[in-house]
């Protein structure tokens, strides 16, 4: 009998006992190509020697020092390495993972406010089918009904606004420039209705992970919504807990939109698995104010700044760069797509392959006409990973894709260090599974 709390309770996952680059391997000595990256996270793959040997270094050096008592070299270096390719960012925090990193981004908006005497901008607004993180407060701010589910009757209040969906809600009349402005003049009547002295921050995730596949917004989108929050007064919040970091081909993937947010979460590809780790980033005018005001960030959790995992966060951030990894993953993210296209051309249930770099949504459709989401639920789901599991490939697939309850995707987020035959391997193998998969959910 295990003791473990497993996802789902009364079912034991596979055992993992080692991997290597791209492959996992488990206690029977199966190997699983892995085309997620676990959920966005392992970003350079398994025993990765330089991380291994970072990782030594610091555990014979310094593995934790309170963060309201010291600063290490590590985090200091890690801080200046993030802004420094942030495109105006000029300082971070660094917690343990993603939805904590959301929170104290939040709280940090407020408290922004609240400095500056706009006490009563208390309010987010945010967007449908988003998902910022598994706290109460970040459920609430988040758009997807099948996440916040259960949890419903404790959660706060938030507004929110469409999400910027091109595949399924931009009108077949209007121009990538209407349908931008069309979604800004949403956002601006909400900000009226609620009142802008109410409101405290507007939050996207610059690239929609999981709860939709890999959405990415059209040009000109953030530049329009970045317009808008400073004219009333908001705080531009961007959760790029998964998008960040390098998995579109970017460190930051707002810099493909042309913005810089107020603040920023990262998390998933921070120490790409090997330390669990997130930041905040903020602008100079954010960190000012605070300075000017209490003078005191309200926030403190144990592993605040933790050295340990800012210097193998630091060593998988160098890597990245001194490797060229980003080239990689813009090399091997075109590749995916255009064989996943090439793959399901003849395909009627693939209604759209999306996304930037190595975070590439397949979105499944209805094959009678094509374009209707498919209804194979969580079922579905399900059998599209256990369908892979025994064909030895690790699929990450989701449902509720279009308003958290119609839809099917699959997502791909691979490690950067993925070769071109490994992206062949995975379109093949995902192509088999979803033969067997959609032909059984079809009929």
């Amino acid at each position: 009998m295990s003791h473990v709390i497993y996802k789902t309770i009364d079912s034991r996952p596979a055992w993992a006992s080692g991997g290597s680059g791209a492959w996992l391997e488990d206690r029977d000595g199966r190997r699983y190509l892995d085309t997620c990256g676990g959920v966005g996270v392992s970003s350079l793959g398994h025993r990765h020697p330089r991380i291994a040997e970072a990782m030594e270094r610091a555990a014979r050096d310094l593995t934790w020092a309170h963060a309201g008592a010291f600063t290490t070299a590590p985090a200091e270096e890690l801080a200046q390495t993030l802004a420094g390719r942030s495109g105006g960012l000029s300082h971070a925090q660094f917690l343990s993972g993603g939805s904590e990193a959301m929170e104290l981004a939040l709280k940090i908006a407020y408290q922004y406010h609240a400095e500056r005497g706009d006490r009563g901008r208390q309010l987010v607004i945010s967007r449908r089918q988003s998902y910022h993180g598994s706290t109460l407060a970040m459920l609430a701010i988040s758009g997807n009904v099948q996440r916040r589910s259960v949890f419903e009757p404790l959660l706060g209040r938030a507004e929110f606004v469409s999400p910027c969906y091109e595949y399924r809600d931009r009108l077949p009349t209007e121009s990538v420039e209407d349908y931008v402005d069309r979604l800004g003049a949403e956002l601006e009547a909400k900000i009226l209705e609620v009142g802008a002295e109410n409101v405290a921050a507007f939050t996207a995730e610059t690239v929609v992970g999981s709860t939709s596949g890999a959405v990415p917004a059209v040009p000109g989108y953030f530049r329009k919504v970045r317009e808008i929050c400073r004219r009333h007064g908001l705080l531009l919040v961007l959760d790029e807990v998964m998008a960040g970091l390098g998995r579109t081909g970017q460190h930051f993937a707002y810099l493909d939109d042309a913005v810089t947010p107020d603040i920023v979460a990262v998390g998933k590809g921070l120490a790409a698995g090997y330390a669990p780790i997130s930041a905040v980033l903020v602008s100079p005018e954010i960190h000012e104010a605070l300075g000017a005001g209490s003078g005191v960030l309200q926030n403190g959790q144990t592993n605040v700044n933790h050295s340990f995992a800012c210097a193998v966060a630091l060593e998988v951030q160098r890597t990245i760069h001194d490797e060229g990894l980003l080239d990689n993953v813009r090399t091997r993210g075109e590749q995916l797509r255009q064989s996943l296209v090439k793959r399901f051309s003849d395909s009627p249930a693939v209604g759209d392959v999306r996304g930037r770099g190595l975070f590439v949504g397949v979105e499944l459709v209805r094959p009678d006409d094509g374009r209707t989401p498919l209804d194979g639920g969580g079922r579905l789901a399900a059998a599209i990973k256990r369908e892979g599991l025994a064909r030895g490939v690790l699929l990450y697939p989701g449902y509720g894709t279009v308003d958290g309850e119609a839809g099917n995707h699959v997502l791909f987020a691979p490690p950067f260090v993925s070769t071109p035959d490994d992206i062949d391997d995975m379109v093949t193998r995902l192509g088999e599974v979803l033969d067997v998969c959609l032909a059984e959910a079809t009929h």
